[in-house]
Formats: structure tokens, sequence, C-alpha cells
């Protein structure tokens, strides 16, 4: 196991998950780096955001993790521990309409970090992968050891592209890697485009949400600190050289229920505009957590309701500051 104080790459730690993990860190006392590109996904402006309060204790690089070069020149100047590749291109829906970008950035930015960890004797990499590599999967939960033999969107394609590339590099070169697959996070600085920041956006202001499908879509959600706790738990030295471990609610949700719950949370009714459901978007997520429970001793803390409450807490007092 690391002890604190060791030097880590995160990178992507400008964004959701990133800037919580990043704040643990430092808290916990370790020498963090962070990479990020502030790319046009969203306001870059929430990122810079959300490094506010750590920027004087961490150090910031500002690039994309395709450049080859300054990736090289980054684990150069880092001499890195342990690497958390937490950057890439996000969401189903915009990959189908850029494809190459979620591709080059997702697959060969994966690519550029695991080999600079190569050649500079980087012995640890963790790597953010996601529930959708499962695709329609016919069996629930969903277990790490499932078939996996179609996925249905190009940002699926790239995660299980990316965890072969992990198993390739910690087979023929050593690298202790860890695939976490991440089930629907939610909580504070969630990015705006995924639908619980959408949906209280849009019922706080009075106006219409859209609801893909007859609500009747289950996913399996998972509160930010959680996901944080599993990632850090996954630094420990169990299993073998290469796992692929779910990090989940382990319950499900209805689409309609969670829109209840946030009505509830919010105090406000929602106006309900029905749409059909959307290319790429699976029926249903659900994780067994076994394999975390075991190798990690982790389970999920946060029931949705509380996290959902947490949630709107927050995003009421990013309102009034605004």
């Amino acid at each position: 196991m690391f002890g604190t104080r060791g030097r880590v790459l995160v990178t992507g730690g400008a964004g959701f998950i990133g800037s919580h993990l990043t704040e643990r860190l430092v808290n916990d006392g370790w020498d963090v780096t962070v990479f990020d590109d502030f790319n046009d996904s969203y306001d870059s402006r929430i990122k810079r955001d959300n490094l506010s309060g750590v920027l004087p204790h961490i150090k910031l690089i500002e690039g994309d993790i395709r450049d080859a070069v300054l990736v090289e020149r980054c684990f150069v100047q880092g001499r890195f521990d342990l690497v958390v590749h937490l950057a890439a291109r996000a969401g189903v829906r915009p990959s189908i309409q850029q494809p190459k970008l979620y591709m080059t950035t997702n697959i060969e930015g994966t690519f550029n970090l695991i080999d600079s960890c190569r050649h500079h004797e980087v012995g640890n990499f963790i790597f953010a992968s996601s529930s959708s590599v499962y695709g329609v999967n016919q069996k629930a939960p969903f277990s790490e050891t499932d078939p996996i033999g179609r996925t249905i969107s190009p940002y699926a394609a790239t995660k299980l592209a990316s965890e072969q590339i992990c198993s390739n590099y910690s087979h023929l070169f050593g690298i202790r890697t860890r695939c976490l697959r991440f089930f629907t996070v939610y909580g504070p600085r969630q990015r705006p485009d995924l639908a619980i920041a959408q949906f209280c956006r849009a019922i706080l202001d009075g106006k219409t949400i859209t609801r893909f499908g007859d609500g009747h879509s289950r996913r399996d959600y998972t509160y930010v600190d959680d996901i944080v706790r599993g990632i850090m738990s996954s630094f420990d030295d169990k299993g073998g050289d290469y796992e692929v471990i779910n990090l989940g609610g382990s319950a499900t949700t209805r689409l309609s229920d969670l829109i209840s719950m946030l009505e509830d949370a919010l105090g406000r009714e929602a106006k309900i505009q029905q749409a059909p459901e959307q290319p790429g978007d699976v029926p249903l997520t659900h994780a067994d957590i076994g394999k975390a429970q075991d190798m990690l001793g982790w389970n999920p803390t946060f029931p949705l309701q509380q996290g959902l409450q947490s949630y709107v807490e927050w995003l009421r007092m990013k309102k009034t500051l605004v």
C-alpha cells in the first residue's frame, strides 16, 4: 500500500470526479499533479472553479493527453508513483456525433499515458472505465466476468478498447492496472449535460424537462464521494496485476422514479415533455459489487435520496452565488 505523500498524476483532475479526488488526495498529503485540457465539452470556467480551492497546493499542466510530447515531458518532470487516468471525452450521445474525437482522445490518450508509465517505470495505473461497456447485457446485476460481445456507442467502445490496452501493458510490462467501471456517478459538480443536473436546473427554473423513452429505463446511481473512496481503495496492493472492478450503487432506479425523487428534493413539480429513446442508451445498468467488496473492502454508503438532497443543496448554493 502507498503511504501518504506519494507523487500522483490525476488526468482530468479539474472535472467532476477528478476535482473531488484531487481535493481528497491533497487533504491526505499526496503530491498531486493535475493534467487537464479544459476543453469545450462544457464551459471551461466550471472546471477552473472546481480546482479553485486546491490550486495553490497542486501542480497544474494544461494540455491534451493526445499530445505525446507533452505527456512525456510531464512524466520526466513528475517522477510519479501512481497515475489515475480520469481524462476522457465523456457521454454516449455526443460520441455518436463525434466518434473520431472520442476514438483519438480516449484510446490514443490512454495509450500515451500507460506507455509513458512503461518508459518511466511507473508501476501503478488506474483507469476510469464505464458501465457503458456492458452494452445491452442480458443478465443483471452486471458482473466483471460477464462476456461483452457488443457495445452500442462509440464512447463505450473506447472504454472497452482502453481496458484492453491496460490488460496488454499489465501482461507485457508488469504494470499493475485497475480498470474501474463507474456506474452513473452523480453529486456536487456533476457535468451540466448529465440528466440529474439538467433536470434539477430546469425544474428550479420552471422549464420543461425532456424524458427520453417511457420512463422505465433503470440506472444504478453512485454518489461521487463513494466513487472517490473506491478509487483510493484501489491504491492498495490487493489482487492480481490486472483487475476490472465495478463501482456502483448496487441498486437500480427507474427514470420516472428518479424524476419524482428530484421533485421531492426540490419541492417543485416537473414539467415533462416525452421524447423517443435515444440511440446508444441502454435500458438498464446494475452493478454486481461483490468483487469491490471482497478485494477493496468497498461499499457504497450514500442512498440515492440522501445523495440527491446533497446535490440539490449544493446546486441551490451555487445558484445563489451566481
